[in-house]
Parts: structure tokens; sequence; C-alpha cells
């Protein structure tokens, strides 16, 4: 499982740089680049909410992507040692992207 860091403050799910959801999903059927790419688990917070899925947040996460050309996706499933989610502003998916992102 690689380990997440999360740059997007504006996510439901974001707690202090982790995910905390278990599994995120990335898009990007025909990225070429990193800005290609969303995490497509993105919700926006409103207000100080923060999100309920799990007891707390881990550097960890399954990685369920859809960035088919990306070194590191191997039937949709990421293994790189880490990656790091960016977007520290957005307010939807789109404005969000896997940093780590390499084309084969």
């Amino acid at each position: 499982m690689p380990e997440l860091r999360c740059t997007v403050q504006t996510c439901l799910h974001n707690k202090q740089n982790y995910c905390a959801l278990d599994t995120i999903k990335v898009g990007g059927d025909t990225a070429k680049n990193a800005a290609d790419t969303c995490c497509k688990s993105f919700e926006e917070r409103k207000g100080n909410t923060y999100s309920d899925v799990t007891g707390e947040a881990t550097p960890t996460a399954m990685i369920d992507c859809k960035a088919k050309e990306c070194c590191y996706n191997h039937d949709c499933k990421c293994e790189a040692g880490k990656i790091s989610v960016e977007g520290s502003s957005a307010c939807e998916c789109g404005q969000t992207q896997c940093a780590s992102f390499e084309y084969k």
C-alpha cells in the first residue's frame, strides 16, 4: 500500500495531510502528465466539518488508479512507494492531481 500525502486542505477527507479514506480513486484514463489526473474521491469540505469515514487518517491508502499510462499503475492499482495528491485550494476534483504520476 502506498504512502499517501495529500495537500488538498479543502477536502473533507484530509486530516493533517493524510486521508481518512482506506481507498481513494485517481482518475485520468488518458493522462499523459500529472495535470491530466485527479482525485475522484475529493469532496469539498464545508465549514469546519471533517470526514467520519474512519476513526483516524493514516499515512497509507489503497489507490484505485485509472491513469493507465502511469508507470506505477498495475491493473488499476498504484504500486508506487509514495504518492502525493495536490490541489491545496480545490473546490472540485478536477482541481486536484496525482503529483506522483509518471508517464510510461
